[in-house]
């Protein structure tokens, strides 16, 4: 998700997370959405790594696997009980796939969502332990620490499907975070459209932001998670049918 200042509201909620999470190990400083130098992540252990995990790019990417005149809908910062099983109604609906960017703690805490997600053919996507929008200027064991945290409890919550991209909180990625991610198999995700659906300013709002800025690029970031989803929902329910009557197809982010 954008940036909505320090580690807004899951401060509060996953601080016990942090407990949990803050024994792993990792490294680096802070260049958002492009490169410079990279330090090597920490040399992964056999109960990280699992076998066959592919690297993939170390940019951020936008584009879709799609193509050129195609929408990638991204959900963050869930899963939520309440929130999650309708926007999963609406996308079987119309018969689109959806990136979930899911915290960590929530996804240990509601497995049967994960798995719902994963059964409707969506993608996973690693959106850390506390979303931590600040967590660029953290020092790089605590980067590693919500990186890999994340990534073991969504696999798990899943059955053991892996998240496929790794979203930073507010796009604070450094260069050290996006090549230890890419080095997990996890392509790190940006957005051209954020829909501002956290800060519920409105359905007729948030659906005039996501047409305004759609010629920005195909990816589109909502929300799952957070507080009152209403009108993620709704917008979603108008935006949806009226893409595809623009002949947008849906599709994943590129790896």
């Amino acid at each position: 998700m954008a940036r909505h200042g320090g580690r807004g509201w899951y401060g509060k909620v996953l601080g016990a997370g942090l407990g949990v999470t803050m024994l792993a190990a990792g490294a680096s400083v802070w260049t958002a959405q492009a490169g410079s130098a990279v330090t090597s992540p920490p040399k992964a252990t056999a109960s990280a790594t699992p076998g066959g995990v592919k690297p993939v790019a170390v940019t951020i990417a936008h584009a879709s696997e799609a193509g050129t005149h195609a929408v990638n809908i991204t959900i963050d910062d869930g899963p939520d009980p309440v929130w999650t099983p309708h926007v999963l109604d609406l996308l079987r609906e119309y018969g689109v796939k959806a990136t979930f960017c899911m915290i960590g703690p929530q996804a240990q805490a509601h497995p049967d969502l994960v798995k719902k997600v994963v059964a409707a053919g969506h993608r996973l996507c690693d959106h850390t332990v506390s979303h931590n929008t600040a967590m660029d200027k953290a020092s790089e064991t605590y980067q590693s620490q919500q990186i890999l945290d994340a990534e073991r409890m969504i696999t798990k919550a899943s059955g053991g499907v892996r998240p496929m991209y790794y979203r930073a909180p507010g796009g604070a990625f450094t260069p050290y975070s996006r090549k230890l991610a890419a080095s997990r198999g996890m392509r790190p995700l940006g957005w051209n459209v954020d829909s501002k659906d956290f800060e519920r300013p409105g359905t007729d709002t948030v659906v005039a932001t996501v047409e305004n800025e759609l010629p920005n690029g195909p990816t589109i970031l909502f929300h799952d998670g957070g507080g009152d989803r209403t009108q993620t929902v709704e917008a979603l329910r108008r935006l949806l049918p009226r893409l595809k009557e623009q002949g947008y197809s849906f599709g994943f982010p590129v790896r």
